[in-house]
């Protein structure tokens, strides 16, 4: 079974998060065990990218949602070291700003989304409105009651435009939560992530589920799929993510453009400018050798008949 299928959510599906995993790790036991696999697929990634670029024909949406502490950041850092950050771009989504607040929910995140041949990773996204602003009520449910249909149009509308979306929730659970939180009051370099909201959001986990587990069913579609990914483990977070966007692009049968000049013309110029160079042609080096060789045969053999 791939792991599109494996933890994709299928659309119209009731989710309970309490009977999914979140330290399943598959076959491997350890970071090292999957190591090879996870380089594999972090090659096949640069390598898609690379092609969806100079294909320049469709676009790719990553959204990532999360807990606090569930790993978004160390998921961007993963994707895109495998990227070249050409053809990538990052959006974290904090409290809106005035400007933000005063138009339509969505009008902030379409400012983000990916042009053709690129790929757009959104750090927090348009299901916040359905996430923090239910958990606080901070809208009464009347509204983001009706987001959820509102989101599925929105991202039907960027498939409709050649934007391929993937979305991804990354599952931990409250003792890794915790263990987290320790490690980044252990390490000072981890200090500046620490923040009064982290903790005031805790009291509500069961809140966040529900409103988490509405959102997965509700806007899983086959245009925009979300995934649960497994996150306990940051190695198989990634391994699996990776996997994931690979085998989605894979999917996609892209292939390279045509060159828009002619070629045959184009090696004439250049052998051309070459051999005013003074550059020597390993292929006609390596002929040139060939004939001389021969040339040298046919000299020795020769001098024999004489």
């Amino acid at each position: 079974m791939t792991y599109r299928k494996q933890f994709g959510v299928a659309p119209g599906s009731k989710v309970d998060l309490s009977k999914i995993d979140a330290g399943f790790k598959d076959q491997h036991e350890t970071h090292q065990d999957a190591l090879t696999e996870i380089e594999a697929h972090n090659q096949k990634l640069h390598d898609l990218q690379y092609l969806m670029y100079a294909e320049d024909k469709r676009s790719l949406l990553i959204v990532l949602q999360g807990r606090d502490a569930a790993g978004k950041d160390g998921t961007i850092n993963h994707v895109l070291g495998a990227m070249n950050p050409q053809g990538c771009s990052v959006t974290g989504f904090k409290v809106p700003s005035k400007e933000e607040a005063a138009h339509d929910f969505l009008w902030r995140y379409h400012q983000h989304t990916p042009g053709k041949g690129q790929v757009a990773i959104f750090n927090r996204s348009h299901y916040e409105d359905v996430l923090v602003q239910r958990v606080h009520e901070m809208v009464p449910r009347s509204v983001w009651s009706k987001r959820y249909a509102q989101i599925n149009a929105f991202e039907q509308m960027l498939a409709d435009n050649g934007t391929h979306i993937l979305k991804f929730y990354l599952h931990i659970d409250s003792d890794e939560q915790l263990r987290r939180f320790k490690q980044r009051i252990d390490d000072p370099a981890r200090h500046w992530k620490i923040s009064e909201g982290d903790y005031a959001e805790r009291p509500f986990w069961d809140a966040y589920t529900s409103a988490f587990e509405d959102a997965l069913g509700k806007c899983s579609t086959e245009q925009a799929p979300w995934f649960i990914i497994p996150s306990n483990h940051k190695w198989f977070r990634n391994l699996a993510i990776s996997k994931i966007v690979a085998e989605t692009l894979e999917s996609l049968k892209m292939s390279f453009p045509a060159p828009s000049v002619d070629m045959a013309e184009i090696a004439s110029k250049y052998h051309g400018m070459a051999e005013q160079a003074g550059i020597a042609d390993p292929d006609a080096s390596v002929e040139a050798g060939s004939d001389n060789s021969k040339k040298g045969k046919k000299k020795k053999k020769n001098k024999k008949d004489n």
